[in-house]
Formats: structure tokens, sequence, C-alpha cells
């Protein structure tokens, strides 16, 4: 998810909530993906549905305000404070909806919007007893990139399948030189438990075992994250990990300087913007494992919750079936070229979008997230400490660790 991409907050603080007169005002708090006062802002995107909402419901104001990825802790601090929105883009629902928070999905949402949910996202949304709090917003699945102009320089043939063969092309294009990086791995606050994922992924591990019981500290992972740790010792990834931001990475990627990176259809936007590679010049393919690609990518949605304190069920009911047509959904993710949470925008975009079409046939069978209630506390510590995992503590110490905090809440 986070998704997915950072940008900026437009204030640190949703305005008060309003009634009276025949009139309504609810709050919506969501994540900026953009840059804050720039073209690209959601402040921008949302500002324009919630006029658009008011025109086809002069009773109904929709307050918006967005806040960076990389400064979302304040939205903890402002739900720990009570100073609830009516509607959050963001945050998984289990949390939330465990303290009594949320609204389930089926008062604020109709059956008919519900019903376009795409499966393999909605069916996260539910607590342990099969409710939904939440639905998904806008989603992303995750591949490797990489810089086929480098690859020719260091005279490699073909993407890695394994890690073995990462490895020695990361070797292969640092030798090139000139700063050149073989393969970025941001392990940093951003986003480290979605590049964390991917790597569990490739040995077979995950945050969780078959049974659904956290199992951060399986022998799996641990001997995943050993063969992170060699990857940076030997130099062929940037020198500090723990402390990379994705944005980082996409950017030096975008900017010709790393031969492979993690990316979703975000990365696609940097690359474009940057000017410096063309087209011919990267590709995409499906992440190594140890042993050969992924069978299963990651997918990550960000999603919409609904906050009681307000008493606005009706009004957000409004709003959230609008808010989720294919006209709005596909403005979304064409401009933050990332991939819709609908079966219909998501049919709709792949008629149209080759490179989301294959990011798209890789949802039905990809993993996500535990869906575990502590699991938003969690992840935040993930992001925190998992890196130091790759750049110099014990695997096994780190991990454990959080296996601990998974299990003592």
């Amino acid at each position: 998810m986070a998704l997915t991409a950072c940008g900026s907050s437009s204030s640190s603080k949703p305005a008060a909530s309003s009634s009276g007169g025949g009139s309504t005002t609810i709050k919506l708090l969501a994540a900026d993906y953009g840059t804050a006062g720039g073209p690209d802002s959601s402040q921008t995107y949302w500002q324009g549905i919630a006029d658009a909402f008011h025109a086809a419901n002069p009773t109904i104001t929709v307050k918006v305000q967005t806040i960076a990825w990389d400064n979302w802790s304040q939205v903890q601090t402002l739900i720990q404070n009570k100073q609830y929105p009516d509607i959050l883009e963001g945050d998984a629902p289990q949390e939330l909806a465990a303290n009594g928070l949320l609204y389930p999905l089926t008062d604020v949402m109709s059956a008919s919007t519900i019903s376009n949910l795409i499966p393999v996202f909605a069916k996260q949304e539910d607590d342990a007893n099969g409710t939904a709090y939440g639905a998904p917003f806008t989603t992303s699945a995750r591949a490797l990139f990489y810089n086929k102009k480098l690859f020719a320089a260091a005279k490699i043939a073909a993407p890695p399948t394994t890690w073995a063969d990462l490895q020695a092309d990361a070797a292969k294009i640092k030798a090139l030189g000139n700063g050149t990086i073989g393969y970025g791995l941001p392990l940093g606050s951003e986003e480290a438990q979605a590049e964390s994922y991917i790597w569990m992924l490739g040995n077979g591990g995950g945050y969780v075992d078959d049974s659904g019981k956290y199992a951060i500290n399986s022998p799996a992972n641990i001997e995943t994250f050993n063969f992170l740790t060699s990857l940076v010792k030997a130099g062929d990834t940037q020198p500090s990990p723990a402390t990379t931001n994705r944005q980082t990475i996409w950017d030096d990627f975008a900017a010709g300087q790393v031969g492979m990176a993690g990316g979703s259809g975000a990365l696609i936007g940097g690359i474009t913007k940057a000017g410096k590679l063309t087209a011919a010049d990267w590709g995409v393919t499906t992440m190594p494992g140890k042993s050969g690609p992924l069978t299963k990518s990651l997918a990550v949605h960000d999603d919409i919750t609904a906050f009681k304190a307000g008493g606005h069920a009706a009004e957000i009911k409004k709003f959230l079936d609008f808010a989720y047509s294919d006209k709005y959904q596909i403005q979304f993710d064409n401009e933050y070229n990332l991939l819709p949470a609908t079966t219909s925008a998501s049919t709709a975009i792949s008629a149209s979008n080759p490179v989301a079409a294959g990011f798209l046939a890789t949802v039905p069978n990809a993993v996500v997230y535990p869906n575990q209630t502590n699991w938003n506390s969690l992840s935040a510590l993930v992001k925190k400490d998992i890196g130091t995992a790759a750049q110099g503590t014990s695997p096994a110490t780190v991990l454990g660790d959080l296996q601990k905090s998974a299990t003592s809440n």
C-alpha cells in the first residue's frame, strides 16, 4: 500500500465538523500521493470530487485534508486525541474497528458498490468475525524493474530469476562504477514492510504462517535477511538500506543509477517525469525468489474507513458511492500509476493500458498484508526496525523482537 507512494499534507489537523440549518459538513482525511501545493496533490483530486458531490447534493459539504505518507504518524496522534474524521483514506480497518470507532461497511456503502470491489482486497477488510469495516480504495502490485542499458553495459543477457542470479547481476552492475547501484534495497521507514515482505515471499516465508498466526522470526525469514545482509556487505546495494526510503530508490532508478529495484506501476510516472530513460531502456519482470521467480506477487491496498463519532452514516454513504464511480477510480489511478479497487474500473483500465493490465493480471493470485487487529501498530514497528536486520544487527534478534511485539498485543 502502502500501498504505495508518498506525498505532502495541506495541514496537520482536520477542520471541525458542523451541521445545522438543513446542511451537514463531513470531514475527509486522506493520504497524499503527490506533492503539497503541486498539481499532483491528492488534495486537488479529492477537492474536485467534493465540489462535484456538493453540486449534486447541496446540503452536504465535504471538507478535505490530506497528509503525506511520511507524516502519517500525525493520523495516529489525531485518533489518539479523539479528533476523528468522518472518512479516513489510508489505514486498514481492523485495529480501528476493534476499538469500536468504525461503522460496518454496509452502513456506509451501498450493496452495489461493495459487490464491485475486487474480491482479494475486499476480503482483507473483514474482522475476525467476518464483518467488513473498510473498503479498498486504491491498489498496487509489485514486480522487478530493471535498467536494460545497465544490463547491456554489464553484459547481462536476461533479468534474474533467482537470488543467486540477482546477486551476481548486482555485482556486475556495481562494477560499472560511476556510482551505479546493483539492487536498490529500500528498508527505511517509508515502506520497509513491503520490501521485506517481497523478499520473505521469495523464500516461502512471510509475516504469518499457513494458519494465519504471526511467524515473523521463522527460520525462512531469518535466512532471507541473512541473504540480504550478504548483499549489503558485498556492496551490491546502496550503502545504508535501513535508512533509505523507497522514493529515494525510485528516484535513483528513474535517473538511471540503479540496475534493479522492486516497484509498482507508480514508479513508471517517476521514470517518465525524470526523462532520463526511454520506454526501451527499462523492463518489468517477476521478482526473483531463492530458487525461482515468485509464484505469487505482493499486492497492496490503501483503505477507506468511516468513523461513527460524527453520526453521519447517511451522508458518508452518499459520498462514498459517488467517489467510487469508475470516473474517479480511473482518474486517481491514471494520475498516480496505481491500480483500481473495483472490478469495473479494472476492466476499463486493462482495455486501454497494457502495463496496468500486466499488473492487474497478478492480482487474483496475489498475497496481501495480514488482517490481524494489531497490524497497523505492528507495521509501524516493522517500518522502524526491520531494516536493521539487513544492516549489521542479527536478523534473529530483530525478527524475534518484532515477533514478541506482534504476539504480545
